[in-house]
């Protein structure tokens, strides 16, 4: 139960932090906060869970991000307010997903099963402190807004939205990891920019598109590295699995052979 409400507690952070962010900050310092979030994903599981990165998933990760980082930056205006907002939607929403993976593993549960206990907490405090949240930020309640067809219609199809997005956030990192979700995420970049330019006419500069290429060049690299990594370990797992056993098999005989000696020993002393 303290670990649900932990993992609520960090969630909800992370939703406010990263809404603030985007409040508060510049379009660009808030693309170069969801950036940093790989590198604070790395340094994240190594202190927590001791995981290494081969020098490949490294480089590959550090492609992704400047091939996003090229197609996306553009204005960069920092105040301390936003920085500090910034800072805590990076934390928090590392610490989240790399939750995800490790409550899924602790208790062998699927994502669903994990999204089913967690969702109701979630909800339950953020439709307790949202309002009050609303209030400080605006001055005003959530009451005194002007209800609509359309404005219904968007904040039902939003939280439709947002329920697909959280089933593909735990299926992804449930599947494979908070890296692997991170790099795939950034594809959505990508996806939101070239349907921009195919279907709303928006400008696709040589810039956009040497970054988006530059992201997917990084993503195949990440997804090769990843393969090779797991290959790895499949290789070396048997072979110290054997090793082990050898010395098992070896400290048997070692002891068989002293308790036979012993025997000897007793049964000479014993016709003596």
């Amino acid at each position: 139960m303290w670990e649900l409400l932990w993992f609520s507690i960090v969630a909800n952070m992370s939703i406010t932090g990263m809404n603030l962010s985007l409040m508060l900050n510049s379009v660009g310092f808030y693309q170069i906060s969801k950036l940093s979030m790989i590198p604070v994903v790395c340094v994240m599981e190594w202190m927590l869970h001791s995981k290494r990165y081969s020098r490949e998933v490294k480089t590959s990760v550090v492609v992704v991000v400047l091939g996003v980082g090229v197609c996306t930056v553009t204005d960069v205006k920092v105040n301390a307010k936003g920085f500090l907002c910034a800072c805590v939607a990076v934390l928090s929403t590392s610490l989240q997903q790399i939750t995800i993976g490790s409550l899924q593993k602790k208790y062998s549960i699927g994502s669903f099963e994990l999204l089913s206990k967690t969702a109701p907490i979630q909800a339950l405090s953020l439709l307790i402190l949202g309002p009050f949240v609303d209030y400080y930020l605006t001055g005003r309640f959530i009451t005194n807004y002007q209800m609509s067809s359309g404005a219904i219609f968007f904040i039902l199809l939003s939280c439709s939205l947002a329920v697909f997005c959280n089933v593909s956030q735990y299926l992804c990192i449930g599947r494979f990891s908070a890296v692997s979700f991170q790099v795939l995420g950034h594809m959505k970049t990508v996806c939101v920019l070239t349907l921009g330019w195919l279907l709303f006419d928006s400008a696709m500069t040589f810039k956009n598109i040497m970054g988006m290429i530059l992201a997917v060049v990084g993503m195949v690299i990440y997804s090769w590295a990843v393969e090779v990594e797991k290959q790895s370990n499949t290789k070396t797992a048997p072979h110290s699995k054997n090793s082990m056993t050898e010395e098992e098999i070896q400290l048997l005989k070692d002891g068989v052979e002293s308790v036979l000696v012993k025997d000897v020993e007793l049964l000479g002393e014993s016709k003596g």
